[in-house]
Parts: C-alpha cells; structure tokens; sequence
C-alpha cells in the first residue's frame, strides 16, 4: 500500500525532528522539566480524537453504502484511537504527580478522558465478542457514532466546569511560550503521521483477515 509506505516513512521522518525539538524546547520556570510531557500528552489525544472521529465517520459512510471496507477503517481507527487514548491516560497521571503531587483527582477532564477510553474499549469488545455479521458492523457503527459525542463535552471540560479544575486551559493562539510552538507542532504532526501509519496497517490486516475467513467459508 502506497499510503503505508508514505505514513512508514514520514512517521521515520519526524521522530527523530520531534525528539530532538523536544530536547531543545525551554524548561518552563514553574513546572521544571515536566512540562515537557506536554509535548506528548496533548498530541496523543489530538489522535485520539482523530482516531474516534474517523471511527464515526466511516461508521456513517458504512450504514449509508453498506460496504464493508468502510466497517474496516472504522474499527482500524477505533483502535488506533484507544491506543492514543491510552497513552494520554498514562502520560496525565505522570504530569499530574509532578504538578499537582499525585497521581490521579476526579478532575472532570480526567474524568471524562478515562469513559472516553472505557467507551470505545467497549466499542471494540462488543465487535469482538458479537462476531463478524452484518448486523454486528452496524450495531458497531451506530455505537461508535453515538460515543463521539463525548467529545466536544471532554474538550470543553474546563469551561463546562467554570475554572474549578485542575487541569491547564486549552490552548488558545499565544499560550505557549517562546520555544514551545514548534515541539508542539512537531509532536501533533507525529503523533498524526504515527496514527495514519498504523490505522493503515490495521486497515490492511483487517482485509487480510476479511478475504482469509472468505476464502474459508467457500
């Protein structure tokens, strides 16, 4: 596949840029060298909403057409997503324990992230366990539809809360600060790159799959 290969390589790309931007950005005056989880919290869960943004959409485009590769891009990005939504969850707790001095509040934002995950691990579960029918791809993708609509709600958890969080605001056009822009991007456009790249193997490994149980059944 022509786009595995271009994500593979522009994946191989930008790590290394990343990494070394990360290493060079300022240390910020008040959280130490913790802030720098920044630069892999926030892009893991851009990814993530990519992720279970993408899983609605061809959700959609299965229930309208009924085709089946689209059933396999939705589940792919489900996946991907939740390996996103996992890391995000893991990173947190380690910049909450070096913020806030622990590792976990029921911070609403926290909150919501973590049934963000527990949502589409059950949307993967119920694909799992329901087998391979038609009927289970479109229960799945009415599921993974309804689910995005968390969402919006995560993202503006903080207003939605009136400022009585723990968490840091969004960011908002100048937030970051000198030296802080550029590992930002970088590590949104990794963590973009690394997610095209494997929601693409997964797709692949999904057909594979799909022809092999055909190719059983005849």
């Amino acid at each position: 596949m022509i786009w595995l290969r271009t994500t593979g390589w522009l994946s191989a790309l930008l790590v290394p840029a990343y990494l070394f931007s990360v290493y060079q950005a300022p240390v910020d005056a008040i959280q130490g060298v913790a802030q720098k989880i920044l630069y892999v919290h926030v892009p893991c869960a851009f990814a993530a909403y990519l992720g279970f943004l993408l899983t609605a959409i061809f959700g959609a485009f299965y229930l309208a057409t009924n085709k089946r590769h689209h059933d396999h891009l939705a589940a792919a990005a489900a996946e991907v997503g939740v390996l996103f939504c996992g890391l995000v969850i893991v990173s947190g707790p380690i910049w909450a324990k070096a913020t806030w001095g622990h590792w976990w509040s029921w911070d609403l934002r926290l909150t919501l992230t973590l049934l963000l995950f527990l949502i589409y691990v059950a949307y993967l579960l119920l694909r799992e366990f329901t087998g391979d029918s038609e009927r289970a791809a479109r229960f799945s993708a009415v599921y993974g539809i309804a689910g995005l609509f968390v969402i919006p709600i995560n993202y503006f958890a903080i207003d939605l809360a009136g400022g009585r969080t723990m968490h840091p605001e969004n960011l908002k056009g100048d937030s970051l600060g000198s030296g802080m822009t550029l590992p930002f991007l970088l590590g949104v456009a990794t963590a973009f790159s690394v997610f095209f790249y494997l929601w693409a193997k997964r797709v692949s490994l999904r057909v594979a799959h799909a022809r092999l149980e055909a190719r059983k059944r005849s």
